[in-house]
Protein backbone atom coordinates (compact mmCIF):
# COMPACT_ATOMS: atom_id res chain seq x y z
CA UNK A 1 0.00 0.00 0.00
CA UNK A 2 1.10 3.91 -0.16
CA UNK A 3 1.01 7.06 1.82
CA UNK A 4 -0.78 8.63 -1.43
CA UNK A 5 -3.55 9.56 -1.18
CA UNK A 6 -6.59 11.17 -3.64
CA UNK A 7 -9.50 12.67 -2.52
CA UNK A 8 -12.51 13.74 -4.31
CA UNK A 9 -16.38 14.93 -3.18
CA UNK A 10 -18.86 15.85 -4.93
CA UNK A 11 -23.02 14.98 -6.33
CA UNK A 12 -24.12 12.34 -8.44
CA UNK A 13 -27.58 12.37 -9.70
CA UNK A 14 -29.57 9.47 -9.56
CA UNK A 15 -33.14 9.17 -10.08
CA UNK A 16 -34.09 12.44 -9.44
CA UNK A 17 -32.07 12.98 -6.30
CA UNK A 18 -28.47 14.60 -5.64
CA UNK A 19 -26.93 12.02 -3.67
CA UNK A 20 -23.91 13.67 -2.11
CA UNK A 21 -20.53 11.79 -1.54
CA UNK A 22 -16.94 11.80 -0.42
CA UNK A 23 -14.11 9.89 -1.40
CA UNK A 24 -10.08 9.57 0.11
CA UNK A 25 -7.44 7.18 -0.45
CA UNK A 26 -5.90 4.58 -3.11
CA UNK A 27 -5.91 0.79 -3.99
CA UNK A 28 -9.03 -1.38 -3.11
CA UNK A 29 -12.21 -0.13 -2.61
CA UNK A 30 -14.20 0.21 0.65
CA UNK A 31 -17.55 1.43 0.95
CA UNK A 32 -19.14 3.04 3.82
CA UNK A 33 -22.98 2.73 4.13
CA UNK A 34 -24.16 4.99 7.83
CA UNK A 35 -27.24 3.98 9.75
CA UNK A 36 -30.56 5.36 9.81
CA UNK A 37 -29.99 7.73 12.41
CA UNK A 38 -27.12 9.62 11.40
CA UNK A 39 -25.37 9.94 7.66
CA UNK A 40 -22.01 9.81 6.48
CA UNK A 41 -20.24 12.08 9.65
CA UNK A 42 -21.01 8.90 11.73
CA UNK A 43 -17.71 7.43 9.84
CA UNK A 44 -15.46 10.51 10.67
CA UNK A 45 -13.22 8.45 13.01
CA UNK A 46 -13.30 5.88 10.00
CA UNK A 47 -13.06 7.63 7.06
CA UNK A 48 -9.31 9.16 6.95
CA UNK A 49 -8.07 5.95 8.40
CA UNK A 50 -9.39 3.81 6.48
CA UNK A 51 -8.03 5.53 3.45
CA UNK A 52 -4.29 5.03 4.18
CA UNK A 53 -5.39 1.27 3.36
CA UNK A 54 -8.18 1.87 0.79
CA UNK A 55 -9.56 4.01 -1.23
CA UNK A 56 -12.50 4.64 0.90
CA UNK A 57 -16.44 5.99 -0.36
CA UNK A 58 -18.50 7.00 2.06
CA UNK A 59 -21.62 8.63 1.11
CA UNK A 60 -25.66 10.24 2.38
CA UNK A 61 -28.51 8.25 1.59
CA UNK A 62 -31.04 9.97 -0.29
CA UNK A 63 -32.99 12.34 2.27
CA UNK A 64 -29.73 12.60 5.02
CA UNK A 65 -27.08 15.35 5.25
CA UNK A 66 -26.69 16.79 1.85
CA UNK A 67 -28.03 14.19 -0.41
CA UNK A 68 -32.02 15.24 -1.49
CA UNK A 69 -35.00 13.57 -1.77
CA UNK A 70 -38.05 13.21 -3.84
CA UNK A 71 -41.62 11.62 -3.70
CA UNK A 72 -41.24 9.20 -6.42
CA UNK A 73 -40.37 5.56 -5.22
CA UNK A 74 -37.12 4.20 -4.41
CA UNK A 75 -34.70 1.87 -2.99
CA UNK A 76 -31.56 2.55 -1.06
CA UNK A 77 -30.19 -0.46 -2.56
CA UNK A 78 -30.78 0.57 -5.99
CA UNK A 79 -29.13 3.87 -5.08
CA UNK A 80 -25.95 2.63 -3.83
CA UNK A 81 -25.90 0.56 -7.17
CA UNK A 82 -26.19 3.72 -9.44
CA UNK A 83 -23.91 5.52 -7.15
CA UNK A 84 -21.13 2.84 -7.62
CA UNK A 85 -21.51 3.17 -11.73
CA UNK A 86 -21.49 6.60 -11.89
CA UNK A 87 -18.02 6.50 -9.90
CA UNK A 88 -16.86 3.20 -11.77
CA UNK A 89 -16.35 0.87 -8.30
CA UNK A 90 -16.85 -2.43 -10.10
CA UNK A 91 -16.16 -4.56 -6.75
CA UNK A 92 -15.73 -3.54 -3.22
CA UNK A 93 -15.63 -4.16 0.85
CA UNK A 94 -18.61 -2.80 2.52
CA UNK A 95 -18.69 -1.06 6.16
CA UNK A 96 -22.35 -1.01 6.86
CA UNK A 97 -24.29 -0.02 9.95
CA UNK A 98 -27.96 -0.60 11.06
CA UNK A 99 -30.36 0.06 8.40
CA UNK A 100 -27.21 0.87 6.27
CA UNK A 101 -26.08 -3.29 6.47
CA UNK A 102 -29.86 -4.34 5.24
CA UNK A 103 -28.93 -1.67 2.44
CA UNK A 104 -25.89 -3.10 1.82
CA UNK A 105 -27.12 -7.11 2.35
CA UNK A 106 -30.30 -6.46 0.31
CA UNK A 107 -27.54 -5.07 -2.18
CA UNK A 108 -25.53 -8.20 -2.03
CA UNK A 109 -27.89 -10.34 -2.96
CA UNK A 110 -29.14 -8.40 -5.72
CA UNK A 111 -25.18 -7.86 -6.65
CA UNK A 112 -22.99 -10.37 -5.60
CA UNK A 113 -20.39 -9.75 -7.76
CA UNK A 114 -19.65 -6.63 -6.71
CA UNK A 115 -18.82 -7.09 -2.84
CA UNK A 116 -15.56 -8.44 -1.54
CA UNK A 117 -16.59 -8.66 1.83
CA UNK A 118 -19.18 -7.66 4.15
CA UNK A 119 -18.78 -5.58 7.44
CA UNK A 120 -22.31 -5.52 9.22
CA UNK A 121 -22.41 -3.27 12.02
CA UNK A 122 -25.64 -3.60 14.77
CA UNK A 123 -27.37 -5.11 11.56
CA UNK A 124 -31.05 -5.13 10.58
CA UNK A 125 -31.60 -7.68 7.84
CA UNK A 126 -34.74 -7.47 6.18
CA UNK A 127 -38.06 -10.24 6.44
CA UNK A 128 -36.45 -9.94 10.07
CA UNK A 129 -39.75 -11.35 12.59
CA UNK A 130 -39.92 -8.65 15.00
CA UNK A 131 -42.15 -10.31 17.67
CA UNK A 132 -44.48 -8.29 19.82
CA UNK A 133 -46.03 -4.64 19.98
CA UNK A 134 -43.77 -1.60 19.01
CA UNK A 135 -41.82 -0.32 22.43
CA UNK A 136 -43.12 3.01 23.71
CA UNK A 137 -39.99 4.82 22.74
CA UNK A 138 -40.74 3.86 18.92
CA UNK A 139 -44.06 4.96 19.54
CA UNK A 140 -43.11 8.27 20.81
CA UNK A 141 -40.10 8.57 17.95
CA UNK A 142 -43.07 8.18 15.41
CA UNK A 143 -45.54 10.35 16.74
CA UNK A 144 -43.31 13.21 17.02
CA UNK A 145 -41.96 12.91 13.67
CA UNK A 146 -45.47 12.58 12.25
CA UNK A 147 -46.27 15.74 14.43
CA UNK A 148 -43.57 17.73 13.17
CA UNK A 149 -42.01 17.75 16.66
CA UNK A 150 -38.12 17.55 14.68
CA UNK A 151 -36.80 19.00 17.77
CA UNK A 152 -38.22 15.79 20.06
CA UNK A 153 -37.70 13.39 17.84
CA UNK A 154 -33.86 13.96 17.06
CA UNK A 155 -33.56 13.82 20.81
CA UNK A 156 -35.33 10.71 20.79
CA UNK A 157 -33.36 8.96 18.24
CA UNK A 158 -30.06 9.99 20.22
CA UNK A 159 -31.67 8.54 22.83
CA UNK A 160 -32.46 5.14 21.67
CA UNK A 161 -29.52 4.57 19.33
CA UNK A 162 -26.67 6.51 20.78
CA UNK A 163 -27.31 6.29 23.95
CA UNK A 164 -29.37 2.99 24.37
CA UNK A 165 -31.38 1.84 27.84
CA UNK A 166 -28.55 -0.03 29.18
CA UNK A 167 -27.13 2.28 31.06
CA UNK A 168 -27.66 5.39 33.27
CA UNK A 169 -27.18 8.91 31.93
CA UNK A 170 -23.49 9.38 33.42
CA UNK A 171 -22.63 6.66 31.45
CA UNK A 172 -23.62 7.98 27.85
CA UNK A 173 -20.91 9.47 25.58
CA UNK A 174 -22.28 13.20 25.56
CA UNK A 175 -20.01 14.28 22.21
CA UNK A 176 -21.69 10.88 20.01
CA UNK A 177 -24.92 11.82 21.54
CA UNK A 178 -25.46 15.14 20.68
CA UNK A 179 -23.55 14.85 17.11
CA UNK A 180 -26.55 12.23 16.34
CA UNK A 181 -28.97 14.34 17.62
CA UNK A 182 -27.64 16.97 15.05
CA UNK A 183 -27.62 14.13 12.41
CA UNK A 184 -30.93 13.22 12.79
CA UNK A 185 -32.51 16.75 12.88
CA UNK A 186 -30.69 17.58 9.48
CA UNK A 187 -32.27 14.12 8.00
CA UNK A 188 -36.08 15.05 9.49
CA UNK A 189 -35.97 18.62 8.18
CA UNK A 190 -35.33 16.98 4.74
CA UNK A 191 -37.36 14.82 4.60
CA UNK A 192 -40.30 16.71 5.90
CA UNK A 193 -42.70 15.97 3.04
CA UNK A 194 -42.15 12.43 2.69
CA UNK A 195 -42.99 11.29 6.61
CA UNK A 196 -45.67 13.43 7.18
CA UNK A 197 -47.89 10.30 6.79
CA UNK A 198 -45.99 7.35 8.38
CA UNK A 199 -43.20 9.05 10.11
CA UNK A 200 -40.46 7.27 8.05
CA UNK A 201 -39.28 7.44 4.54
CA UNK A 202 -40.93 4.07 2.88
CA UNK A 203 -38.62 2.57 0.18
CA UNK A 204 -39.52 -0.54 -2.17
CA UNK A 205 -38.46 -3.58 0.03
CA UNK A 206 -36.36 -6.79 -1.63
CA UNK A 207 -38.43 -9.54 -2.48
CA UNK A 208 -38.41 -12.34 -1.56
CA UNK A 209 -36.19 -10.58 1.58
CA UNK A 210 -32.91 -11.48 2.65
CA UNK A 211 -34.11 -13.25 5.63
CA UNK A 212 -35.57 -15.55 3.28
CA UNK A 213 -31.96 -16.14 1.26
CA UNK A 214 -29.17 -15.66 3.81
CA UNK A 215 -27.71 -18.96 2.27
CA UNK A 216 -26.42 -16.83 -0.78
CA UNK A 217 -24.31 -14.48 1.08
CA UNK A 218 -21.11 -16.27 0.20
CA UNK A 219 -18.74 -13.52 0.67
CA UNK A 220 -16.63 -13.46 4.30
CA UNK A 221 -18.77 -11.03 6.59
CA UNK A 222 -18.22 -9.43 9.87
CA UNK A 223 -20.92 -8.88 12.36
CA UNK A 224 -19.99 -6.18 14.83
CA UNK A 225 -22.33 -5.27 17.71
CA UNK A 226 -22.49 -3.28 21.23
CA UNK A 227 -23.46 -5.49 24.05
CA UNK A 228 -25.37 -2.56 25.26
CA UNK A 229 -27.54 -2.44 21.79
CA UNK A 230 -31.17 -3.59 22.06
CA UNK A 231 -31.50 -7.21 22.23
CA UNK A 232 -32.85 -7.96 19.03
CA UNK A 233 -29.93 -6.63 17.08
CA UNK A 234 -27.70 -9.37 19.16
CA UNK A 235 -30.43 -11.97 17.97
CA UNK A 236 -29.57 -10.88 14.20
CA UNK A 237 -25.89 -10.56 14.51
CA UNK A 238 -26.14 -14.49 16.42
CA UNK A 239 -28.34 -15.15 13.18
CA UNK A 240 -25.53 -14.05 10.87
CA UNK A 241 -22.95 -15.91 12.41
CA UNK A 242 -25.45 -19.43 12.65
CA UNK A 243 -26.77 -19.17 9.55
CA UNK A 244 -23.87 -17.79 7.23
CA UNK A 245 -20.77 -18.39 8.94
CA UNK A 246 -20.15 -14.85 9.67
CA UNK A 247 -17.22 -13.82 12.18
CA UNK A 248 -18.87 -11.79 14.84
CA UNK A 249 -17.45 -9.23 17.35
CA UNK A 250 -18.74 -7.68 20.45
CA UNK A 251 -17.49 -3.93 21.27
CA UNK A 252 -18.17 -3.56 25.27
CA UNK A 253 -19.80 -0.59 26.93
CA UNK A 254 -21.09 0.90 23.50
CA UNK A 255 -25.00 1.04 22.36
CA UNK A 256 -26.05 0.92 18.37
CA UNK A 257 -23.11 2.84 17.35
CA UNK A 258 -19.73 0.94 18.21
CA UNK A 259 -17.70 2.77 15.57
CA UNK A 260 -18.41 6.35 17.42
CA UNK A 261 -18.17 5.26 20.92
CA UNK A 262 -15.21 3.31 20.37
CA UNK A 263 -13.50 3.90 17.19
CA UNK A 264 -9.47 2.68 18.34
CA UNK A 265 -10.77 -0.73 18.84
CA UNK A 266 -13.77 -0.62 15.88
CA UNK A 267 -10.83 0.02 13.99
CA UNK A 268 -8.43 -2.29 14.53
CA UNK A 269 -11.06 -4.89 14.50
CA UNK A 270 -11.79 -4.22 10.60
CA UNK A 271 -8.96 -3.59 9.49
CA UNK A 272 -7.34 -7.35 10.88
CA UNK A 273 -10.50 -8.87 9.22
CA UNK A 274 -9.85 -7.11 5.89
CA UNK A 275 -6.23 -7.52 5.94
CA UNK A 276 -7.47 -11.39 5.23
CA UNK A 277 -9.16 -11.37 2.37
Amino acid sequence: MTDAKESKSGYAEIEGVHLYYEMEGKDADLVLVHAGCTDRRMWDKQFSVFARHYRVLRYDMRGYGKSTLNTGPFSNRNDLHHLLEFLDIPKAHFVACSIGSQTTMDFALEHPEKIASLTLVSPAVSGYPYEGPPPQHLLDLIAARQSGNFEQAAELQAQIWADGFKRNLNQVNAQVHELVRQMSLDALNNQIDAIRETGFLMEEPLQPPAMDRWEQIAVPTLTIAGDLDDDTVMAIADLLATRIGARKAIIHATAHLPNMEKPDEFNQIVLEFLRQM
